[in-house]
């Protein structure tokens, strides 16, 4: 899969996350902004663990939004 800006995708290792919007895709990682609130930084590395999801799943989440650097980590 082509991680693009705008893409919704799912983590394969934490679907709990709910589903994600791709915020930003540089050479070595993408920011994703997940359902659950969080931003995660996703290694390109490890883009493998991420799938297409429907775009109607990703529910933004309004409030604080705390970032968390992931770098290709499954927790």
């Amino acid at each position: 899969m082509k991680i693009k800006r705008g893409n919704v995708v799912s983590h394969t290792g934490a679907y709990e996350w709910g589903a994600g919007k791709v915020l930003e895709v540089t050479d070595d990682k993408a920011t994703i902004q997940f359902s659950d609130g969080i931003i995660r930084k996703i290694a390109s590395s490890h883009y493998t663990i991420l799938q297409p999801a429907a775009r109607a799943s990703f529910v933004a989440h309004t409030g604080g939004v705390p970032a968390v650097n992931v770098s290709g980590d499954t927790h």
